[in-house]
């Protein structure tokens, strides 16, 4: 193949030659960074193939059920093998789990009493967790059910302060919440060393309080998993990392077998628990989806740092910069106004597989308390491991960046969101030498 030809088909997908050529400057930098990442994915894949051949996966668990989903031998098989994959004692994995917010809803809920008080020792959760627990009022919220809430904000430089949580943890304190990934903040992600560290000081202060870790964003980036290092419950989202593109619709629960119980009795019912919810039909997708997720996660994290690396050098704030440690697969870039956040998720819809010609425009999105701009041309809706970026229309007009099934269409996603800047003059491309060899 000649030279030219790379270049030649991203000129075909709108992309400039200067563009382009500033992004292999760009990539020659990041090989060795890129070389880390496989070496994690080949342990995670190693890891999920472990728990599927302990736990004897065959083509008899791929079958279908329904109605009420009795004795379902291939849903039970995938429950055990998520389980194994995070080292906890059950899990709960269930295509009726509809979104990540819906895993968290029924996690707190089903392990809060009234009187009892949820503490977030990381500062305010994401957006669509205010109505949840009531910090928005909404009907059915914790709040309404006489669940109290407390949080502790974040020290300036983004660490756990540690003083102050120590003085919010009180008699009624009876689960903890924590979220790993920033959500729509320009906050670090926390390691899942720093995770088991908040943990263990939670717990030498009140041992019997129950932990529980949002992992939305984090699974498979590194080697182990917040379940870990203490976590109670760690909860995500089937259409983010551990879908791994192909699942559908779901969400997980892994943690100790009665907070998995009691989760299970409020997705379903008192006394039916795991023992319904049919699969239908949707079993090889997410067995699947697990099984390629470790690799589709290293593509969404060589997008992000792809991504740093090519808007820092830009002027333009970025978390985790250029040269961090990842802890998940979403990259920030504050872009300062309206216009490039538009432009920017503009060029990200311009790259995807579906709905490409589609021109995302900022809108009220329920949950949210801003109007959102989301870019997902997505095979699954809404699904985040995919190629996508959105953010809220507010200062200081952060784009929050993820996905991408293989890096190559993170590469296309993050060429055209640049290109779109340079088009519409809101941006210049830096002299060759302003990139650091």
């Amino acid at each position: 193949m000649q030279n030219n030809k790379p270049c030649e088909i991203y000129e075909k997908l709108g992309i400039s030659a200067g563009v382009y050529d500033y992004g292999q400057r760009i990539l020659e930098q990041l090989r060795p960074r890129f070389d880390e990442i496989d070496a994690r994915a080949e342990y995670n894949q190693q890891k999920v193939l472990s728990a599927m051949q302990k736990n004897r996966l065959s083509a008899t668990h791929f079958a279908a059920t329904t109605g009420y989903g009795y004795n379902d031998a291939g849903r039970d098989c995938l429950e055990r093998i998520y389980a194994d994959t995070f080292h906890t004692e059950a899990a709960l994995v269930r295509p009726q789990i509809t979104c990540g917010t819906h895993a968290l809803a029924t996690a707190l809920s089903a392990n809060l009493r009234p009187g009892d008080e949820l503490l977030s020792p990381v500062g305010r959760p994401y957006d669509t967790l205010e109505e949840v627990i009531g910090i928005r009022p909404s009907p059915c919220s914790l709040a309404e059910y006489g669940v109290g809430y407390r949080e502790v904000a974040l020290l300036p430089d983004g660490s756990f302060d540690y003083d102050g949580i120590a003085a919010a943890i009180n008699e009624r304190t009876a689960l903890v919440t924590i979220q790993r990934s920033k959500g729509y903040a320009t906050r670090p992600t926390f390691s899942v060393k720093q995770i088991g560290e908040l943990i263990a000081f939670i717990k030498a202060r009140k041992p019997g309080v129950k932990v529980m870790v949002d992992n939305c964003y984090g699974e498979f980036v590194d080697t182990v998993e917040p379940s870990d290092v203490g976590a109670d419950m760690t909860v995500g989202s089937l259409i983010k990392n551990p879908g791994g593109g192909l699942a559908p619709i779901g969400g997980y629960i892994c943690g100790t077998t009665e907070c998995v119980e009691r989760c299970a009795y409020r997705l379903s019912a008192p006394g039916l628990g795991q023992e319904v919810g049919a699969n239908l039909g949707l079993l090889p997708a997410l067995f699947q989806g697990f099984f390629l997720a470790p690799t589709v996660v290293a593509s969404a994290l060589k997008g992000a740092i792809f991504a740093a690396n090519m808007y820092e050098p830009l002027g333009f704030p970025v978390v985790p910069d250029s040269r961090e440690e990842r802890h998940d697969i979403i990259q920030a870039v504050s872009l300062g106004s309206a216009e490039r956040m538009v432009a920017f998720c503009r060029g990200i819809q311009s790259a995807a597989p579906v709905d490409s010609y589609v021109t995302p425009i900022p809108w009220a999105m329920p949950g949210y308390d801003s109007e959102v701009i989301m870019a997902a041309g997505a095979f699954i809706q809404g699904s985040s491991i995919e190629l996508s970026a959105d953010g809220p229309i507010r200062p200081p007009y952060a784009v929050y960046f993820q996905g991408g099934l293989t890096f190559y269409n993170a590469k296309l996603g993050v060429l055209a969101s640049l290109q779109k800047m340079l088009d519409a003059g809101l941006v210049s491309l830096p002299d060759a030498d302003a990139v650091e060899k």
